[in-house]
């Protein structure tokens, strides 16, 4: 099963007051790992960026200058997309912002029947915690070291750990080792190492009990029984 994870940073909060697109970021996932492969692109939002949306993201018109406009990556995005559902924070806002992208272009639009959110995942599991990528993250013990701004790229990869988080992916990632044709993973091998007891429980059985079984099992059971023979 393959899914995009998809982030946008933007100059604003509503692409209907005129607001733009500044940075798209997509993580691809195949059964709920991610594969390596991404799409990243700065977008030349063809008007000025508010201070404000510089402060959170980072990128001001210097960072920008030479990015595509949106009209010259559409057509890489959206075969990255593909047919795939899209994992999205605030799924919304993000789907908000491409559709009026790709209207202006005259690109069809995406359906937001297509967004899976991270957020409604969140509010299902998680009834009346906060629900932020940040307090997420921390929530599931995600490094957030590489996030001093936002960005589409490094929101995308946060979100898709979150995401795994969320579905209960985390034993995807499982290594298996090289005993796992006769064990299972080195996680679970290392498992049943841990215990294993360094003595033995003392025996339940009294002596009178012990015997009582031995006379069963003679009585009753002929042959060669697998546990009276020699170890």
């Amino acid at each position: 099963m393959r899914e995009v994870v998809l982030d946008t940073e933007t100059t604003g909060l509503d692409p209907a007051e005129g607001h733009r697109i500044v940075e798209v970021g997509c993580v691809e996932l195949e059964d709920h790992v991610p594969t390596g492969r991404n799409f990243q692109s700065y977008v030349d939002p063809e008007r000025d960026i508010p201070a404000e949306a510089t402060r959170i993201s980072g990128i001001d018109a210097a960072k920008l200058k030479g990015a595509p406009v949106f009209a010259a990556i559409a057509d890489g995005l959206l075969a990255f997309l593909g047919d795939a559902p899209l994992v999205i924070h605030n799924a919304e806002f993000d789907i908000k912002f491409l559709n009026a992208e790709f209207a202006r272009i005259g690109k069809p639009i995406l359906p937001p029947t297509r967004a899976v959110d991270t957020i409604e995942i969140a509010k299902r599991k998680f009834p009346g915690a906060r629900y932020s990528l940040d307090e997420l993250c921390r929530r599931f013990g995600i490094d957030l070291g590489s996030r001093t701004l936002h960005g589409a790229l490094i929101d995308a990869e946060l979100t898709a750990q979150v995401y795994l988080e969320l579905i209960g992916g985390r034993q995807t990632r499982l290594q298996l080792g090289p005993g796992a044709g006769t064990g299972g993973s080195s996680a679970t091998i290392a498992k049943r190492e841990a215990r294993i007891r360094e003595r033995a429980l003392a025996p339940r059985l009294n002596a009178e009990e012990r015997e009582a079984h031995a006379r069963f099992i003679a009585a009753e059971l002929e042959g060669d029984v697998l546990w009276r023979r020699e170890s």
